[in-house]
Formats: structure tokens, sequence, C-alpha cells
């Protein structure tokens, strides 16, 4: 029985710990904690586009409602001012993170490569907290509007009309089941979503213009209406342009658009290191989504506007963030309204599993390589569970409300598409292209106008944002307190003087000494070795190899390092090393040097000075410190068995 127990829990800790992410198979290493796979021939880049679109189209689910709540009478000159700054903004940005970026890391990781040590890490991090903010909101928002749009159908309102929450919470589940079992049919399940969605919206499209040019009035009205609330067309535009950010909404889409890239099929034979054809389809991909939300936002914000009465779009109002479907039931009736319903409950669902995926791709590029995740946030399906709760309780908190959680996520959206168009602005300036930086410089201008208008309009956005950027802050800094014992260097590689430098001593007892260099002379190195003779009492006759350690980035978790062999006026023997952190360096080379002789090494230092707290927090924020007892621990963490452990004496 016990066998039984232990074979089951071994088969449920391995599925739960696969590394590879099921969404990649076929589609090659999902972020750089995937192991590699054979080459992939990926997908075309419109069929890439409706996994994206799936996000992206699936706002028309309810941002003609929430526009018309936001500008009013004004909902469609304002949301022509979103598809300009969409079409002249956003895109050309995101066509340039496609270039500088072809990986699927986004905007993130070009802004990393400016910051280096501790503030570009805490950078990250803060970009991560609205990334996540802009991703779970889509999921949970999504999920809220797809109940809202079940709830409200004719058919089923009295039955469900107070289960909102429930739905909601049971359709993020399935979101969370689905990833837990595998997402290998994402894309075409995701065609076939966006293809029908798109198809319905365009019938509800054509019916609603219909009505429109039939009852000529309405457009009248309308024009009357405006005119007696705003004066002149100037007018109109201006207070357009005061309102256009409460619409942002509709930029959703880009970064997922990004993050899909490595399912984008390149051209014949090119390779990872120079995706042209992938650049050059995605590119396509970002163009071709955004011209037909550009059509679907004007032409739906239009008729909505026009057709619907204002009081229906209030909390409690039947075209409540479902505007397009109060038209599908009110002109083509209930039977094709119920179609619509069903349509948009679905791709709201699937629009949840384009930002897991978004999620799924982004977290563990960053995460576990600063070790600020555990060891199983490289696999996939812990992740899963873990967003699928934090999921649960944003919906439980805002009650499955929509337009509640609207303003979250366009925080989320604005603050990514700004770091964007700093990101390639920057760039540009780098590459030298003048009239690029210029236009980049006054695209960020515009995306962080929208964001600060926002953010003091709906300051509740940022607050939970905020509270992610908190909560990515804090939970990463214990891991990397937790983890800050483990060995983290990769491999360890000695050149040929250090390789002849351990052979000599193996012959003997291997004896290093551990130094800070300073000024290097001929004193220095005497002196120390007289010195670690002195406290530990060690033979005349017994010789040293002095290691080195220079600290280079200590914000950095892991990596490889290199020893250097070099002989110092004529006499002693120097292993040089450039490593994040002195302890785990020099325990690595204790471990290596082990291994490769099969002898038991033994190194020595002197004490540090200081309180052993202040010298501990040297060690987690700059990487030495406390030296000794650290990597002593070390040791103790990579070798259980005391008898092979490497020996350190300090004196």
């Amino acid at each position: 029985m016990a066998t039984t127990d232990h074979s089951t829990s071994s088969r449920v800790r391995s599925w739960m710990l696969q590394g590879l992410s099921d969404m990649g198979k076929g589609h090659g290493p999902q972020g750089p904690h995937a192991e590699p796979e054979p080459a992939h021939t990926g997908q075309p880049w419109y069929r890439v586009m409706c996994l994206t679109g799936v996000d992206y189209f699936s706002t028309l689910g309810y941002q003609p409602g929430i526009a018309a709540l936001a500008a009013g009478l004004l909902s469609p000159i304002a949301t022509i001012v979103l598809v300009i700054v969409t079409l002249a903004g956003a895109l050309p940005v995101y066509r340039r993170v496609a270039e500088e970026s072809p990986h699927g890391q986004g905007s993130i990781a070009m802004l990393e490569r400016l910051l280096t040590f501790w503030k570009g890490k805490l950078f990250v991090l803060t970009l991560l907290g609205f990334a996540a903010t802009d991703f779970l909101i889509t999921i949970t928002l999504s999920a809220a509007d797809a109940s809202t749009h079940l709830v409200e159908n004719p058919h089923l309102n009295s039955a469900l009309h107070d289960k909102q929450l429930l739905i909601t919470l049971i359709l993020v589940a399935l979101l969370g089941a689905v990833f837990l079992k595998g997402f290998l049919e994402a894309i075409g399940v995701a065609v076939a979503l966006v293809g029908i969605y798109l198809a319905l919206n365009a019938v509800v499209v054509v019916a609603g213009l219909y009505h429109v040019i039939t009852e000529g009035h309405v457009v009248t009205d309308w024009s009357s209406a405006l005119t007696a609330e705003h004066g002149n067309v100037f007018v109109m535009i201006g207070v357009a342009l005061i309102v256009f950010p409460k619409l942002a909404l509709g930029l959703s889409g880009f970064e997922t658009g990004v993050a899909v890239m490595p399912h984008v099929k390149g051209d014949p034979g090119e390779t990872e290191e120079n995706p042209k054809g992938r650049i050059r389809d995605t590119k396509k991909l970002l163009t071709t989504a955004a011209l037909i939300m550009s059509c679907f936002l004007i032409t739906t914000s239009f008729i909505t506007t026009l057709l619907i009465p204002e009081k229906e779009f209030e909390p409690g109002g039947q075209a409540n963030g479902r505007a397009l479907a109060f038209l599908a039931h009110e002109y083509l009736g209930g039977a094709f309204g119920t179609v619509y319903d069903v349509s948009t409950i679905a791709i709201l669902w699937f629009a949840g599993a384009s930002a897991m995926a978004g999620l799924l791709n982004l977290m563990p590029r960053y995460l576990p390589r600063y070790g600020m995740a555990p060891h199983w946030a490289r696999a996939v399906r812990p992740m899963v569970i873990v967003f699928t709760l934090v999921a649960f309780l944003v919906t439980w908190i805002f009650d499955a409300d929509v337009d509640a959680q609207g303003g979250a996520y366009a925080t989320g959206v604005l603050v990514l598409i700004s770091s964007a168009a700093i990101a390639v602005t920057i760039a540009a300036r780098k590459a030298g292209q003048r009239n690029w930086t210029i236009g980049f410089a006054v695209i960020s201008a515009v995306f962080l106008y929208t964001t600060v208008v926002n953010v003091i309009e709906r300051p509740d956005g940022v607050k939970i944002g905020a509270c992610f950027i908190a909560g990515i802050i804090l939970v990463s800094l214990l891991s990397r307190l937790m983890r800050a014992f483990e060995l983290r260097v990769t491999s360890v590689t000695l050149d040929d003087m250090a390789e002849r430098f351990v052979r000599d001593i193996a012959s003997r007892k291997i004896r290093f000494i551990a130094n800070e260099p300073d000024p290097r002379d001929k004193a220095e190195y005497r002196d120390k070795i007289e010195q670690i003779r002195t406290d530990n009492d060690v033979p005349v006759q017994e010789d040293f190899v002095f290691v080195e350690v220079t600290v280079t980035d200590p914000s950095e978790f892991e990596a490889g390092v290199t020893v250097r062999g070099e002989v110092l006026h004529n006499r002693y023997r120097v292993l040089t090393l450039e490593s994040s952190s002195i302890p785990n360096a020099l325990a690595a080379l204790l471990l290596h040097v082990r291994d490769t002789t099969g002898c038991i090494p033994h190194i020595y230092f002197e004490w540090t000075e200081g309180t052993p707290f202040a010298n501990f927090l040297r060690f987690f924020l700059f990487g030495q410190g406390e030296v000794a007892p650290v990597t002593r621990e070390v040791l103790r963490e990579a070798e259980p068995d005391r008898d092979r452990r490497p020996r350190v004496h300090t004196g």
C-alpha cells in the first residue's frame, strides 16, 4: 500500500513539475526555462492572429458599452480618436517591438537591457506587476462579461440573475483546468471562435447600420443632441480628446500579440538568431488585427450610441456590458441573439486563455532567472494553479463586476504600452534614427498623458496595480532570501593555467586561501600566507593557491564562472573569478576541484569584521560580506555528505 501511494505521489509530482509548456509542444521552447526541442514549423500568421485576437477582438463584448458610459453622445467621435491613436501610435510602436524582441519577451526585455543591478531588477518587477494586472484582469473581466451575457440572456435571466459571481468563478476554474490538461489545440480553437465571432458581429453591424439608415431621424436626433450639448465641432473634438483615455480598453491585445510571436511560422531555414520571416509576419499580424478592430470599434460605437437608449447603458440596464448583444436580440430576434450570446461567451472565456498564455510566457522568463521564484515556477502547471487562485481572489473582490474592473484593466494596458513606446524611442535613438526617435517620443508623450489621466480619473486601477507590484516584489524577495544559499553557479570552466595549478596541488593536500584583492603587491600575499599559517597552525612546508573573486552584478542570481590562473611576482599562484556572489562562486570552485581531482580541498578564510546581520545583508544585496560561514552553508546545502564536503577553515 505504501509503495502504491509513493508511486502515485511520484507520478503526480512528475506531471505537475513538467518543465515544458504544453502550449509550446510543437511550437518550440517557451521561454528560457524550456528544454530544447526540434525546430518547429509554427503556424501561419493569420492563424496566430486569432490566438491574440481572442483577447483583442473579444473586447467588442464590452467596449461599446463602456465607451457609451464614458463619452455619452461623443462615443463615436472619441472612438475615432482611439482608432487614430491605435493606428498611428500603438501599431508602429509594437511593430518596432517585434523587430527588437522577436522571441516573445516584449518591451520589458528591451527596457531590462537599459538598466543594471538592483534598480533594473526592481524596474522589471514593477513592469511585471502591471503586466500581471493586465493579463489577470483580462481573465477575470472577460469571464465576468461572459457571465453577464449568460445571465442577461432573456431565456436564462430569471434562473441565473443572482448567480453571476458563481458562474464567473466556474468559468475561471474551467480555464485553469484547460491549461492543466494541456493547450495543444489553442490556435485551432481560436481560429474557429474568432471567425464565428467576427462574422456574427459583422451581421449585427450591418443590421444596425441598416436601421440607422432607414430610421433617418436617429442621426438627426443624435447630431441635434450633440450640438445642443457641446456647441460646435471643435468643442466636440476637444471634449473627445479629453474623454478618450476612458476608452483605453480598446488598445488591449498588442502586448499579447508580441507574446505569441514564438508561434508564428518563419521562412524555411531561418534561425532563432535571425528570424526575419517571423518578424515580417508578426508585423502583418499586428497590422491586420489593428485594422479589423478599428473598423469594428468605429461602426459598433456608432450604432450602439444611436440605437440604444442612454439609460440602458447604466448599471442594471439591459445593454450594460453587452451593447451589441442587446442590438442582436432587439433587431435580429431571440434565436440569433442567443447564438450571438453563446459566441460572445465562448470568445470572452477564451480571451482568458490568451491572457493566461501571456502570463505563462512572461513570468518564467524573469523571476526564476532572478532567483525570485521557486524552482517549480519553471513548470507550467503549478503556475497555472497560482494564477487561477489569484483570479478567484480578484473575481471575489470585484464581485464579478465588469465596470469595476475596467480601471485596473486600462491602467495595466496603458502602462505596458507607454513603457513599450519609451523602449522603442530609446532603441531608435541608439540606432541614430532621428525621425523615428522624434515620432516615437511624441507617441510616448501621448500614451503617458493618457496613462496619467486614466490614473487620476480611475485611481482604483493604479491601486490594484500597486497591489500586484507589492505582491510580486515581496514574494520575489522572500524567494530570493530562501534560495540565497543555493549553489547558483551553472558551470565552472578553468583555463589552461588554472588547470595546471589544480593538477599540481592535487598531488599534495589541496589548500586554497580566499583573498580579497587590494593592491595585489608582494607584501599582500606574503602577509596573508603568514596570517593563515599562524591562525590555523599550518606547517611551513605546506603551500597554497590564492582564490580571488570579483563581484560583477550582485543582482544576478545564477550564471557560469570562468576561472583564470596567473602567477604574480614570480611566486604566488592566483585563481581569479568573476561572479555575482563571492561565497557561491567559491563553493562552486571547491566542488568542481573535488569532482575533477577526487581529493577533498581545503579553503582558508579570515573572519569578516562587523555585525553578522549587517554582513548577511551585504551578502544578500551585494554578493559579499559574511563570506566564510556563507560559503560553508552553501557547501552544506549542495553536498549533504559531510565526508565528501570541502573543508572550510576560519581564523
